[in-house]
């Protein structure tokens, strides 16, 4: 394998949109936290766009392929392809999925990029090639601050976690921060083990070196402009560090806060450093949290059971990522996200559009859809994310630290965003794995999904099944009372969609039910197609009345349907044939009904 070249100041970088349209994409040239500012000169000021850069491309080879497993063979076929291209290109290294990650080399123009990926794509053996984005964090007991943490008890918003604290606390499970690591805080020491420093470039990592075993964040603050033109300075924003205390905080030690899930064990892994972090950083993440090899690395003695990522990027889910989290969950992991703070269709987001995730939506304290949350069908559940506009206090308080740059005295502070809600579900996810260790992901979304309550307040656009409730989901899973872990009737017959057609059905029969069907039935649909936004997609009940579960939109662009929906179907009976209609409404894309289910 060769050397690769050593970075200069005047290197030219490619944004992801130049990179994307080459590859007939539609990512955008800026990713966003998770998170979004509680006020202008809080920490989370790094919630704003910064600039994408895409240095290098992330391959992935057919399984047959000698490239799929020979680093020689990779880096043979980058040289090849460079000299077609007339560029010097550089296998770097191995990906935890088993892609190759590709250096670019220098001052390549758009014409440039377009030519490397072209070569890639005719390649046979080639099975994808996307661009390495760079991402960004998207935050009664006797704890003496518990009483403003109104995301966990309050009746109007809240989790209702108390009432879980009796069947299950988090004991034996480990929880991945996938985030901008750890500052050491004594509110949450005793329940920190091992983790990793996965960012490979020390323009990003800031503390001086590559990957090492070390995941500290010394801080990730930047100058005006130092992460893209017109993007102001920034303190450091601690936020691995406020995510890991709402999933694990020490509690009912007499001081600060309580953790969702406080006897489960956080294993900080560093991925976000100065100006966000790369996807080829976050997969072998993702890949070593779920106890997968990554080259390089020692083998994980802390594998988690559940993972937690508050970051994200613009454009939709890719391939290499896909796979990363596809890998996870077939390990047994279950892998939580953060929807997005842009106010938008989650789907043009990632990981949030990613398939096998639990993507999380933010309440605001009145339980509504809070102002920056994105919503969609790809949103799989809400949680309390917060609403500092309303008030510094409804915000979601946790751990910190009051450096501005450097680490200085631990603190607390309240932070919005869907970073904030995502760990609220992740410390869910937590209690049930503990309570029941025999739950697949699978079967902990189900349950998370089932038991949620309706949301109090509005959300336009879809914020998944309602608001999680933590109490009723752990009791139902453990059968100790309220709840249920949800029966579910499936078709999983194919049937096709005609493009500007008829209206096309798939049928479930649903027996050995008593009374009506339940006031939050959820219908999970999986559908390809390539421009969803000319589906509408109904429910119909046993008796014929209609649910509408999809409307068509000009405006939506993305490929497929893989969504759970949320119907009040309580005025029906449940046992009978119940139908699933789906109609394409305008012309040149046609798709397929894969599967569809219901669960009661």
């Amino acid at each position: 394998m060769r050397t690769s070249p050593t970075r200069v100041t005047g290197r030219k970088l490619i944004s992801v949109a130049a990179v994307s349209a080459a590859l007939v994409a539609a990512a955008t040239t800026s990713v966003a936290f998770a998170q979004t500012p509680a006020a202008p000169a809080a920490p989370e000021a790094a919630a704003q766009a910064v600039a994408a850069p895409a240095e290098r491309l992330i391959v992935g080879y057919k399984a047959g392929a000698a490239e799929a497993k020979s680093n020689q063979a990779a880096d043979a076929d980058a040289a090849a392809k460079g000299k077609e291209t007339g560029e010097s290109l550089d296998f770097q290294r191995r990906l935890g999925t088993g892609a190759a990650l590709v250096d670019l080399g220098e001052q390549l123009t758009k014409t440039d990029v377009a030519d490397v990926i072209a070569e890639y794509q005719a390649d046979p053996q080639v099975a994808y090639v996307v661009p390495d984005r760079l991402n960004t964090p998207q935050a009664d007991p006797n704890d003496t601050e518990y009483s403003k943490q109104w995301d966990l008890f309050e009746t109007t918003a809240g989790m209702r976690v108390p009432g879980a604290w009796d069947t299950a606390t988090g004991t034996g499970v480990t929880v991945a921060v996938i985030d901008t690591g750890y500052v050491t805080h004594s509110d949450l020491a005793a329940n920190i083990v091992a983790g990793y420093d996965f960012i490979s470039d020390t323009a990003v990592s800031v503390d001086g070196n590559g990957r090492d075993s070390n995941p500290a964040d010394p801080g990730d603050y930047y100058a005006a402009n130092e992460c893209g033109a017109g993007i102001p300075a920034s303190t450091s924003s601690w936020h691995g560090t406020h995510v890991a205390g709402t999933i694990a905080a020490a509690t009912n030690n007499s001081k600060g806060v309580a953790g969702i899930a406080y006897n489960a064990k956080i294993s900080p892994l560093r991925v976000l450093g100065k100006c966000g972090g790369y996807d080829s950083d976050i997969i072998d993440a993702i890949t070593w949290a779920s106890g997968g090899t990554v080259s390089g690395v020692p083998a994980n003695a802390n594998v988690a059971k559940v993972i937690n990522m508050s970051l994200g990027g613009g454009g939709a889910c890719t391939s290499a990522t896909q796979t990363a989290i596809t890998n996870a969950v077939n390990r047994g992991t279950t892998v939580v996200v953060a929807a997005g703070n842009s106010n938008a269709n989650a789907s043009g987001y990632s990981p949030a559009s990613c398939a096998n995730v639990i993507s999380v939506a933010a309440l605001s304290r009145t339980g509504a859809k809070a102002s920056y949350s994105n919503f969609g069908s790809l949103v799989d559940i809400a949680a309390p994310g917060g609403q500092t506009s309303t008030g510094t206090a409804n915000g979601i308080l946790s751990t910190l630290n009051s450096g501005t740059q450097g680490p200085s005295t631990e603190s607390y502070a309240y932070y919005q965003g869907t970073s904030m809600a995502a760990p609220h579900i992740a410390g869910l996810a937590a209690l049930m794995k503990s309570a029941s260790s025999s739950l697949t992901p699978a079967q902990i979304e189900s349950a998370i999904k089932t038991n949620s309550r309706a949301l109090p307040g509005a959300c336009s656009g879809g914020c998944g099944a309602g608001l999680a409730d933590a109490t009723k989901t752990v009791q139902a899973v453990t059968g100790t009372g309220g709840g249920t872990t949800g029966t579910v009737f499936s078709s999983t017959t194919a049937v096709s969609v005609p493009d500007n057609g008829s209206a096309v059905e798939s049928s479930i029969a649903v027996t050995g039910r008593t009374g009506n069907a339940p006031s939050a039935l959820a219908v999970g649909v999986d559908i390809t197609h390539t421009y969803r936004g000319d589906l509408v997609v109904t429910l119909v009940a046993p008796d014929g009345t209609t649910y509408a579960l999809k409307a068509s939109s000009t405006s939506d662009s993305a490929d497929n349907v893989s969504a759970t929906y949320t119907v009040d179907a309580s005025s029906e009976v449940a046992n009978g044939t119940w139908k699933l209609r789906v109609q394409d409404v305008a012309a040149q894309d046609t798709g397929t009904l894969n599967n569809w289910k219901l669960t009661f």
